[in-house]
């Protein structure tokens, strides 16, 4: 390539990183000037979510049907498979492990029939496979499912209670709220588990109400951008377009949420799935399997362990990839990756079959249309080279492909 072109990678993708280093300030309440910067401490200082949380989460396939035996058998199959090694790290708990009244003294205490043995050996179990235990409650006088108490008036105590266990992720709900603001509730109990004695990943979920992407980021390492996901095609696309417009907000140490994966409960195709995984991934959402490890197919397997689409969502780069184009039903997604390379979905969300183009241009690569880059194709685990100006794809309906452009 000549000197000019080099040049011209060169000076985008410093383009970018300035970017992404100003966007991560202002999410951390850092005031970015020409004459230096007047750094505010973040009130989230955890250390956690440098890149978005990979795990199991129990709700979508299981929702209040959960006990000890199936999340021991959950994290053994997490590491049999082979997903733990490829960063699937957090067991998560949602709605449901506790009774309906706390004890004498205020403490949750663990549903006796379900988790005869307690949290914490429970705890002890996932983290002997070398894996982490996430739980649920709620910023209200109860949970979702009305089952158990919500953690509002006792956020110390429940943040320590979870702290003794071994807990490692707070999934935090927003049902039973007696009308008050999130923006109230819910730094109570990021301060709450700050103040714990142990690291604990922080997800806020008030479901997008008072668009959280605009303050969240001071609390949390991750927040929901939308309501709950639902196991079919429309609910996965329109939660994918509501979670894009808050691309700007995200970064490491905390990330848009648009909700769990569906991939694997059946309700859409082998197309529609790798789409979802393709369009979470990019978007750097947290990667929460939503189904039941302990007997996935081969297809799925294949979905939730492709190393490469993974690859993406872990960069440490940390930038949300988003809609750059849409023609129609026709669109490209895009997004900036470490080591100078740019991270494409081309996506048919029509229903037939149509083909797909993203130009250089449309993607944010400067460069002029002679320049070459290298293509890996991240479904068929190929490198396309080399190709100049653009790239195409003739796709199905509701299909996509994935691609790592790396400039030449």
């Amino acid at each position: 390539m000549a000197t000019s072109a080099s040049a011209t990678v060169a000076a985008f993708c410093f383009f970018l990183i300035l970017n992404a280093e100003a966007a991560a300030a202002v999410r951390h309440g850092q005031k970015m000037t020409g004459g230096g910067s007047n750094i505010r401490r973040n009130l989230i200082d955890n250390g956690l979510g440098r890149t978005p949380p990979m795990g199991w989460n129990s709700w979508n396939h299981f929702g209040c049907n959960i006990q000890e035996k199936l999340i021991r058998e959950t994290a053994d199959a997490m590491v049999t498979s082979g997903l733990a090694a490829l960063g699937y790290q957090y067991i998560n708990l949602d709605d449901c492990w506790a009774e309906l009244n706390r004890d004498s003294t205020g403490n949750f205490v663990p549903k006796a029939s379900a988790f005869p043995a307690g949290i914490k050996a429970l705890a002890d179990y996932v983290h002997a496979k070398g894996l982490k235990l996430g739980i649920y409650s709620d910023a209200g006088t109860q949970t979702c499912s009305k089952t158990m108490p919500g953690s509002l008036g006792h956020e110390e105590q429940d943040a320590k209670t979870f702290a003794s266990w071994g807990v490692d992720y707070l999934k935090y709900d927003n049902c039973f709220n007696t009308g008050s603001s999130p923006k109230e509730r819910y730094p109570i109990m990021s301060k709450a588990l700050l103040n714990s004695g142990r690291p604990i990943f922080f997800s806020l979920c008030e479901w997008g109400k008072e668009d959280p992407a605009t303050w969240a980021p001071k609390i949390g390492n991750s927040w929901r951008t939308t309501g709950d996901i639902k196991d079919n095609w429309n609910s996965m696309t329109s939660l994918a377009d509501q979670n894009d417009k808050w691309a700007s907000y995200a970064g490491p140490g905390g990330y848009n949420d648009p909700d769990m994966l569906e991939v694997g409960n059946g309700g859409m195709t082998t197309e529609e799935y790798r789409a979802h995984f393709s369009i979470w991934a990019l978007a750097k959402a947290p990667l929460l399997i939503g189904c039941d490890v302990r007997a996935m197919d081969k297809i799925t397997f294949e979905i939730l362990g492709n190393k490469e689409v993974i690859a993406v969502n872990q960069d440490k780069l940390g930038v949300q990839g988003k809609k750059v184009k849409k023609e129609g039903d026709l669109e490209v997604w895009a997004g900036p990756l470490s080591r100078n390379r740019v991270a494409v979905v081309l996506w048919n969300r029509g229903s037939s079959k149509a083909t797909v183009t993203a130009n250089w241009s449309d993607i944010g690569l400067k460069l002029n249309h002679s320049t070459v880059v290298n293509a890996r194709d991240l479904w068929q685990h190929k490198t396309i080279l080399p190709i100049n100006g653009q790239i195409t794809a003739n796709l199905e309906s509701h299909a996509c492909k994935m691609f790592v452009l790396t400039p030449q």
